[in-house]
């Protein structure tokens, strides 16, 4: 009777509870979501937080805005925190309890391509060859913010490419001579000053390039430098003598010397003595040119005005610049050479059918990432003995590697269906298919052997093999491409490339201050990978990397080179985390000016994971201010009249606060106190939940209250990420899990990664 008794009781509180939950939702919810109006699409006044488990979606949704605090809509009646926090655990509890009774796992596509930044990957990992494969596939359509979503599909003009693209990899891996010289063009940016050093390249150089080039054969090359030319096809800056510096791995080749030419002749002489034919090793080489610099080859003024130097327009260029770089041949070929490629490929050296056989298995094996069998060589061996007919054993396996570079086995990351299993099942993915999840989610590649092998073994089952294999590839250099390909989309970085400013608004944009923004970003990213540190660091952060180029635009003083290096601040400075980076807050602005609606937008999508629905159509542009005008009106007062409109209110007093805390940086990340309607900056802001505050400092403090919503939102693309598929509420208790777990560590780096590894929707898959 006691144990009866208590149990009477607790049901009771329960129900109190639950009852007190209820009466929340009625009192500051059901006024705009319910069956009449159905704000937002959302109607709880026929459905009750008692089961909240039978109506998940709706719920989830409620959960995500209640997380947010933007529910109630600033302004009107909200609950304390308390209650906040109390009706959120309830939901929380019943959802995830419902969710444990029924577990989705979600269901990712069965056949997912490699998007072009993984082939690429898995040609240098399994190959042992760079290859810019930009110009031989098509980049991919973004869904859900990221690049491997929508790859399900192999259209026949795709598959071409494809084909395409492993007959010229295949050759250049075996080292097959080509029917006649080709030849590689490496072109520099238009807009990219060459006043100064260039990181990578020698000291007392300025200007100039150095990349990565694969010489396909042994044999002998032609290399040669073309100088930028103005609209008249005259060499810029070539007022006097200057020297051109070849350099190939760093050794000098050859130094040309290169004169204005005589007056009242034309320039088109002048750089064609800048080439050479030299003979190359085949394999990986480092091209370089540049100029060899001169004692104050900027001339000393009492005002410098800009840095950027590129055009003879607006900034003519002090000294001539390097416009291309090309590589043509090969001539007079000696042989394949010994390639890091051909000794990755060729596992014996006997040449003969076992040892063709022994080739291609090793190969399809690290391909198609699981082990293989008889069947899986029967069709690459057909395609070796072809070869071998035809031209003797490397073209036999040159015809034999073409063959598993355009399998589906290999173009395709293939997951089945166990046979037999009841249709809409959840099960959990094999060990060989996980193996590739997790490796394509960190390196955007392949498995290696040791992941591949402990997967064959059935070892990744064991939590503590998963989380050491897990943290072994996320020390690799390979797993830099969670910034390169993962945070660079996430962030919008990829934008940069595009994105040039009016050059009549802001005359000191060129190439080498949107390279200094990506690499700055870049490697304050990275510290947080290397370094282990908390994901709030991405936000809270007082340091970050520099060059000279980027401390000028920044104002930061004493830093001098072409090398990045850390600076750390006080709390008062201007700069530090992402919410400061130049990066950001130019890929969010105009070309001609800032805009804290895209910047809002931003902030509400990819750091609260609460994004305004989408704009409805015919919305009316922003009015700019016109010429003439007695005074110009501020982005403030003109958001205000935008505003006005009652089609664009609602998104925009959402938007529109979060943008303005931003607004004392200008459209290229300048710190500023005036707009350039030379009125003192208001940054003024809010955020959905109510909160208010000034500038950036005062949202970062505003977002950090309440850490866990920025945590889920970088978990959520983690996740879509690593799953190449879009998450939907089914993953909210995954994900809350992954926060949950993740803040005993204080949300470290590799805490969140081992979570969504760790998670059902990771590990597991719904049957068709």
């Amino acid at each position: 009777m006691p144990r009866l008794a208590a149990c009477i009781a607790i049901t009771a509180i329960a129900t109190s509870a639950t009852l007190a939950q209820q009466q929340t939702i009625n009192q500051y919810c059901t006024g705009c979501h319910n069956t009449k109006i159905k704000s937002g699409g959302i109607a709880l006044d026929t459905i009750t937080v008692e089961k909240a488990g039978e109506k998940p979606e709706t719920w989830e949704k409620v959960v995500r805005r209640l997380s947010a605090r933007n529910m109630p809509p600033a302004g009107l009646p909200r609950p304390t925190e308390a209650v906040y926090q109390s009706l959120l655990t309830t939901l929380e509890t019943t959802l995830e309890k419902a969710h444990q009774a029924t577990i989705n796992p979600g269901r990712t596509d069965t056949f997912r391509r490699l998007n072009r930044t993984e082939y690429q990957n898995v040609v240098r990992d399994l190959l042992a060859i760079d290859v810019d494969v930009t110009n031989l596939l098509p980049s991919d359509e973004a869904s859900h913010g990221f690049d491997n979503v929508t790859v399900g599909d192999l259209s026949p003009t795709l598959l071409e490419r494809y084909l395409n693209a492993a007959q010229k990899i295949s050759r250049r891996v075996i080292g097959i001579a080509p029917k006649s010289p080709g030849g590689d063009l490496i072109q520099l940016p238009p807009d990219l000053t060459q006043e100064e050093h260039v990181e990578g390249l020698p000291f007392g150089t300025r200007g100039g390039v150095q990349v990565p080039y694969t010489f396909p054969l042994d044999a002998k090359y032609d290399i040669q430098v073309r100088l930028a030319r103005d609209r008249n096809e005259h060499v810029e800056g070539l007022k006097d003598t200057h020297e051109v510096e070849l350099m190939l791995d760093g050794e000098r080749i050859k130094v040309f010397t290169v004169k204005p030419p005589p007056p009242g002749q034309d320039h088109s002489q002048v750089d064609q003595h800048l080439t050479i034919r030299i003979p190359v090793k085949a394999g990986p080489h480092n091209l370089a040119v540049a100029f060899i610099k001169k004692r104050s080859a900027i001339p000393e003024t009492e005002r410098q005005p800009y840095q950027a130097h590129f055009n003879m327009d607006r900034h003519p260029r002090i000294q001539p610049a390097v416009y291309s770089i090309s590589v043509n041949g090969p001539y007079q070929v000696e042989g394949a050479g010994d390639t890091p490629s051909r000794k990755r490929l060729f596992v014996c050296a006997t040449k003969d059918d076992a040892c063709a056989t022994k080739i291609v298995s090793a190969l399809a094996r690290r391909a198609y990432r699981r082990p293989v069998n008889d069947a899986d060589l029967r069709a690459p061996l057909r395609f070796y003995k072809q070869g071998l007919k035809d031209g003797g054993f490397d073209n036999g396996i040159e015809m034999a590697l073409r063959a598993v570079l355009v399998s589906p086995e290999f173009l395709f990351r293939v997951e089945h269906d166990p046979s037999g299993i009841a249709p809409k099942t959840a099960y959990r993915v094999s060990d060989i298919e996980l193996a590739s999840r997790l490796s394509f989610f960190l390196w955007s590649s392949i498995p290696d052997d040791e992941l591949l092998d402990a997967a064959a073994k059935g070892q990744l089952k064991n939590p503590a093999v998963l989380e050491k294999q897990t943290r072994r590839l996320l020390a690799d250099p390979r797993s830099r491409v969670l910034i390169t390909n993962f945070a660079e989309q996430w962030l919008h970085l990829k934008n940069l490339a595009s994105f040039t400013p009016d050059m009549r608004v802001f005359p000191d944009f060129d190439d080498n201050l949107r390279q200094s923004f990506l690499k700055e970003t870049d490697l304050f990213f990275e510290s947080i990978l290397r370094e282990d540190r908390s994901v709030l660091d991405l936000l809270r952060a007082n340091y970050t990397y520099v060059n000279e180029r980027l401390a000028k635009h920044y104002g930061i003083p004493n830093v001098y080179g072409s090398r990045f290096r850390k600076v750390t601040f006080d709390e008062n400075a201007t700069r530090g985390g992402l919410l400061r980076q130049g990066s950001v807050l130019t890929v969010t602005s105009y070309a001609t000016r800032t805009s804290p609606v895209i910047r809002g937008k931003w902030v509400l999508d990819n750091i609260l994971g609460v994004p305004p629905p989408p704009p409805p159509a015919a919305v009316p542009a922003l009015k700019e201010n016109a010429t003439g005008l007695t005074k110009a009106l501020t982005i403030r007062q003109r958001l205000a009249q935008h505003r006005d409109n009652p089609v664009c209110s609602g998104c925009h007093q959402l938007m529109d606060p979060v943008g303005f805390s931003l607004e004392n940086y200008d459209a290229v990340g300048r710190y500023r106190t005036h707009d350039e309607t030379f009125t003192p900056v208001d940054s003024a802001g809010s955020l959905p939940d109510g909160s208010k505050f000034s500038g950036v400092a005062g949202m970062q403090k505003a977002l950090l209250a309440h850490p866990e919503s920025f945590v889920t939102t970088l978990s959520e693309k983690l996740l879509t990420y690593g799953l190449g598929r879009g998450v939907g509420f089914n993953d909210a208790p995954a994900i809350r899990k992954v926060v949950r777990e993740s803040r005993a560590t204080d949300y470290q780096f590799s805490s969140v990664i081992l979570g969504i590894v760790n998670s059902v929707p990771f590990q597991m898959r719904r049957s068709q």
